[in-house]
């Protein structure tokens, strides 16, 4: 690329499908810093249920935007463009490339096309939805929400806890449908040039045997200790966004008494699968809406090469 302005790798993909591995392979060819975008890698003593990168890893190239928060206080994508935006000058400066890896792609979508004008949380009205959830159950809320904005209820399931609470409290706080609310956006564009790549891994069921692997090693590898300690060191309730990661709400369920230890692993692994849904989504709108968007295999032995390349060639370009 023959302009001035900053450059920037975004290495995106769902959960389990190689990004870790993509970063590192990278790290060892190019001179490159990782900038995490993962919404639950902020918190600090959430490690095993994060597939936080270990400390030998972390230590193969400097990492950024991991351990920078306790779990009882909270991170948004307003946060994550500001802190990126300085980190990827600051990375310049010291002549490495910035490699974004991670799959928390709403942060992505505010990187790269704004965010929307929505009210802040009103504290008052969160500890309002949660308690009548509390009394009531969350499908009583979704149905409150069908009442008020049909459109957005019928996008979300009636136990999606978080996004009901949100959507209950922007639509009570604005007056307006989800929809048109989102669509008040504040349109701006990274102070840097971006390379979308994204890993797809070409066989859902394989990236389901991939899900479930990874977390029956994470319950291997204590889990439910993280989170019972977790539940000690800090004034933690399961409705804060750290403890609403997925498998960190179902072993507090279980720690609860609410569901033995199969089911609850039955409903990790569920959740987990969800979430790497929503995250193949999201992915097919950017590759429809943003240029230069490449996209890989994970599954095909040496896809980490490709990437390499393809990072090379943008740089060179």
């Amino acid at each position: 690329m023959t302009d001035s302005r900053l450059r920037a790798v975004m290495l995106m993909g769902p959960t389990a499908s190689g990004k870790t591995a993509a970063a590192l392979r990278l790290a060892e060819k190019m001179p490159i810093e990782i900038i995490s975008v993962d919404s639950a890698l902020v918190y600090r003593d959430m490690d095993i249920g994060t597939a936080k990168p270990t400390a030998s890893e972390q230590a193969s190239c400097p990492h950024h935007l991991i351990d920078i928060l306790s779990p009882e206080q909270s991170y948004s994508a307003a946060l994550f463009v500001q802190d990126t935006t300085r980190l990827v000058t600051s990375i310049a400066a010291r002549g490495r490339i910035p490699v974004l890896a991670g799959g928390t792609m709403l942060y992505f979508k505010a990187l790269m096309e704004g965010l929307s004008d929505l009210p802040q949380a009103d504290e008052g009205l969160r500890l309002e939805i949660e308690s009548r959830a509390a009394r009531e159950g969350w499908p009583a809320l979704h149905a409150e929400l069908a009442a008020l904005d049909p459109e957005a209820s019928a996008r979300l399931n009636p136990n999606d806890a978080q996004r009901i609470q949100r959507a209950l409290e922007i639509v009570r706080l604005t007056g307006r449908p989800l929809a048109e609310s989102y669509a008040r956006r504040e349109d701006t564009q990274p102070e840097f040039d971006c390379l979308p790549i994204a890993l797809q891994p070409s066989a859902r069921h394989v990236l389901h045997e991939r899900i479930a692997r990874r977390f029956d090693a994470m319950l291997e590898a204590g889990l439910v200790e993280e989170v019972r300690q977790l539940r000690t060191r800090y004034r933690l309730e399961v409705t804060m966004t750290s403890m609403r990661c997925v498998g960190y709400r179902q072993v507090w369920e279980y720690l609860d008494g609410l569901s033995d230890l199969a089911t609850m692993r039955e409903k990790g692994i569920a959740a987990t699968r969800q979430l790497a849904k929503r995250q193949i989504t999201w992915l097919r709108q950017f590759r429809e809406n943003w240029s230069g968007y490449e996209e890989f295999d994970s599954l095909q032995a040496g896809f980490e090469d490709r990437v390499e390349s393809s990072v090379r060639r943008w740089l060179t370009g």
